[in-house]
């Protein structure tokens, strides 16, 4: 469903500049930008992403994921086609890697309007934009999070980060959290790997964090791209100066789309990781994709306060409203 794009302004000889993403196109009249879902047509930027969805589920809001927000609750998932990032190793790839330049803007009709009311329906607290993008998919993202505020409803972003500073402030009044993939800490790697930059995602980060937006940050480990001490380090270390409460997902690689040179990430290397962000003065650290028991603890005694096993969670305990019963300690996050 074709709309008129949100931020983005005239220039000379009928171009337009997206100043959604960080990308910042300059896009001649008929042509697109990058993510192939946004089109100048005489001057004007228009985006395909909007009113039909690729993919919409009810998720545990655990599987984002997200562990310091509303755990133990659902999400109503939605996705449009389409991306700002061509990562080889993209586990959505089906979707994430087509687009409206390729003539075809997939999925099916459903409205904000209906989106909200079917994350009602379905008993969600939340609205999480995922799967794909959600910046490319901005005005439909951007016109639901704020319907779904008046009804009650919170709303989450699953993001590469690529975006701008225009587009987070617009967002912000609407979005209550965001898990940021921060995949490098390689200028160059993001060049090669993801076909994007380094810089706009921990700008992204700490803008995010300025807006009061919860953040949790993921970092899939790749075997021989981004495991070296040295970029461990360096990942956690921003991530802790930026804020120590915020939770680190450790997430293990698979060989997925075009990349499939790296094996599976050995659990030495995760613990190893988890080992360098305590070290660096993380407080929550999480080793996903490896199924099996994550806890939060507190940081002040060390009492298991949550307990997860794949994407169910049991009742909390010596936990009550956002601290701990034994020793009084806040554990930041988003809890009720």
């Amino acid at each position: 469903m074709k709309r008129k794009a949100m931020l983005w302004k005239n220039l000379e000889d009928n171009k337009v500049l997206c100043e959604l993403c960080a990308h910042q196109c300059k896009i001649p009249e008929d042509g697109f930008g990058f993510c192939g879902m946004r089109q100048n047509l005489k001057g004007e930027l228009y985006t395909y992403a909007y009113g039909r969805v690729i993919a919409n589920h009810v998720d545990p809001i655990e599987k984002k994921p997200f562990y310091h927000f509303l755990p133990g609750t659902h999400a109503y998932s939605i996705a449009t086609i389409g991306c700002n990032f061509h990562c080889s190793f993209c586990q959505n790839w089906t979707i994430s890697q087509i687009s409206a330049r390729d003539g075809d803007v997939g999925g099916a009709k459903l409205l904000p309007d209906q989106i909200v009311d079917e994350a009602l329906r379905n008993n969600c607290k939340s609205i999480s934009y995922t799967y794909t993008e959600p910046t490319i998919f901005f005005e439909y993202a951007h016109e639901t999070s704020r319907l779904a505020k008046e009804k009650g409803l919170y709303n989450t972003f699953v993001t590469n980060g690529f975006m701008t500073e225009k587009a987070i402030k617009e967002i912000s009044p609407y979005l209550d959290a965001a898990n940021v993939d921060l995949k490098f800490f390689s200028e160059e790697s993001y060049q090669k790997v993801c076909k994007g930059k380094l810089q706009p995602v921990l700008d992204s980060i700490v803008n995010m964090k300025k807006e009061g937006i919860w953040v949790e940050v993921t970092t899939l480990i790749i075997p021989g791209e981004n495991d070296s001490e040295k970029e461990i380090r360096d990942i956690a270390r921003f991530i802790a100066g930026v804020g120590k409460e915020i939770p680190w997902h450790i997430s293990r690689f698979h060989p997925d789309y075009k990349y499939t040179k790296a094996d599976f990430t050995p659990i030495a290397a995760l613990e190893k990781a988890l080992s360098i962000g305590k070290e660096e003065g993380l407080k929550y650290i999480y080793i996903g994709n490896i199924y099996t028991t994550e806890e939060t603890v507190c940081p002040g005694c060390g009492s298991v306060l949550i307990e997860r096993s794949g994407f169910k969670i049991s009742p909390p305990k010596g936990f009550s409203g956002g601290k701990c019963t034994s020793c009084g300690t806040i554990i930041e996050g988003v809890w009720e």
